[in-house]
């Protein structure tokens, strides 16, 4: 299944209120893969707490599907990720892990994205 992941840098790119974003998001529509996935754990590193600042990134986060769980086995599977790729963060990790198997994340993180998705089971990484 083809699934769109999106890490902090994919959600601030998309939630700015540009024609460059509303392009994006209409590529992604017409390639079947909108909404996309944002993990829970992505929050941390977009919202900041100040209602002005988070407020279209919470408007944008309405059109995405939200998971809030991190279940055992993608918490496993991030880790042996980050282990074999030997850079990324937790968070980087994991959302690899939820893209897998053939999933696109996007991310203005590239390296460490793509050191991870080099293990992962078909995960494209895309420059947000």
């Amino acid at each position: 299944m083809t699934r769109l992941v999106l890490d902090s840098g994919g959600v601030s790119r998309l939630a700015r209120r540009s024609q460059d974003a509303a392009a994006l998001i209409t590529v992604f529509v017409r390639q079947g893969i909108w909404p996309p996935v944002v993990s829970t754990v992505v929050l941390v590193e977009c919202l900041s707490g100040r209602p002005q600042h988070d407020a279209v990134t919470n408007r944008f986060l309405k059109t995405c599907d939200v998971v809030d769980e991190v279940p055992e086995h993608l918490a496993r599977r991030a880790g042996i990720l980050r282990a074999a790729a030997q850079r990324g963060s937790a968070v980087d990790a994991l959302i690899v892990a939820i893209a897998e198997p053939s999933g696109s994340v996007l991310t203005g993180d590239i390296g460490d994205l793509r050191a991870l998705a080099a293990h992962a089971a078909d995960v494209s990484v895309i420059r947000a």
